[in-house]
């Protein structure tokens, strides 16, 4: 439950923003509806947190392997063992190959996309490897740090490290343009850093005012607009080119994820603590509003859409009582780690 200044604040928000929307004539039409289409059970054992989904297969950190699975059915097309304290996956289709980053041993796990056999394993300097991304434009992977607040840049054909570059403070997901710039929420100091890709060296950091704990990002490439999703209930909208704050957006409770469809022109943030998807159209690129809050699942908190065909997945599970031990998390359900599907 919000304090009463967050209330107030998130009730403001949701004013202005309603607000500005009267005062902007003609609005896009939206499409039609996002909805739930389906609630998939997966099972297996281990937790989660970052996934990654294309061309009808979604790929699964569970703890200490890597599952993937048929977007269409939630059945389990294969596996891969061997990382320990896997968080991100990332994905580049033009090279064959995807990378697991494994928090417990420093590393990165290549795999072959086509047979999803392990085909090295690349060290990195810094520590606990979290989120990861390939950029297209360098054609170099990006593996952000956890504790020691850095990114790895790392060669694909030779698997070397071959830069490091450090933050004020914690990273969490970026997102990359395809044009040599790559954007990375900071969570602990409330900002955006923009990194060129090419030179390896951050280029802007921008300050995310009325943004607490940004972790989910999202990028909607032709109008140059971030989307940070917030935890203290909003998502930032931000000028990619700038860094120019363009809105406020009021959405759920506990994201941990984000992202966009270009062909909608939406923005989606998944709230587990609130167990709903904020689904926030683009107008035009001054202009935002929520559409939707479509009911999901509590703990559904990240999320992956595959482009291909724009479905969105959030995985979740149920939880027993939590321990008296406030070190000690509430126990994962045997059986109950689940994939929602949602698409329009």
């Amino acid at each position: 439950m919000f304090p009463a200044p967050r209330l107030l604040a998130v009730a403001t928000l949701i004013t202005l923003t309603t607000a500005a929307c009267a005062s902007h004539e003609v609005h896009a039409v939206a499409p039609a509806g996002w909805s739930v289409q389906a609630t998939q059970a997966v099972g297996g054992e281990g937790r989660w947190d970052l996934l990654a989904a294309d061309k009808g297969r979604v790929y699964l950190s569970r703890s200490d392997h890597m599952d993937v699975v048929d977007g269409a059915t939630g059945k389990l097309v294969g596996s891969l063992a061997g990382t320990d304290g896997i968080h991100g996956i990332a994905l580049a289709p033009s090279l064959g190959r995807g990378w697991t980053t494994n928090g417990k041993s420093a590393s990165l796990t290549e795999f072959d996309l086509a047979t999803l056999k392990r085909v090295r394993d690349l060290p990195v300097s810094g520590q606990s490897p979290d989120a990861i991304v390939f950029d297209p434009a360098s054609g170099r992977i990006f593996s952000f740090n956890a504790r020691s607040n850095n990114v790895s840049v790392l060669d694909p054909d030779s698997g070397k490290e071959l830069a490091v570059i450090g933050f004020e403070g914690n990273p969490e997901l970026p997102a990359v343009d395809g044009k040599g710039h790559l954007f990375v929420n900071i969570e602990d100091k409330a900002q955006l850093v923009e990194i060129d890709t090419r030179a390896m060296k951050t280029s802007q950091t921008w300050a995310l005012a009325g943004c607490e704990g940004p972790t989910g990002l999202a990028l909607d490439v032709a109008h140059a607009r971030l989307f940070s999703a917030c935890d203290n209930g909003v998502m930032a909208v931000t000028d990619a080119g700038s860094g120019r704050q363009v809105a406020l957006v009021p959405i759920g409770e506990g994201p941990d994820g984000a992202a966009f469809d270009p062909t909608s022109q939406d923005a989606f943030s998944p709230n587990g603590k609130s167990g709903t998807l904020s689904v926030v159209h683009e107008d035009d690129p001054e202009h935002f509003h929520v559409t939707q809050t479509v009911a999901t699942a509590r703990s559904a908190r990240t999320i992956a859409m595959d482009s291909t065909t724009h479905r969105l997945y959030l995985p979740s599970a149920s939880f027993g009582p939590k321990p008296a031990d406030e070190k000690q998390r509430a126990p994962m359900l045997p059986g109950s780690f689940a994939l929602v599907v949602v698409a329009q």
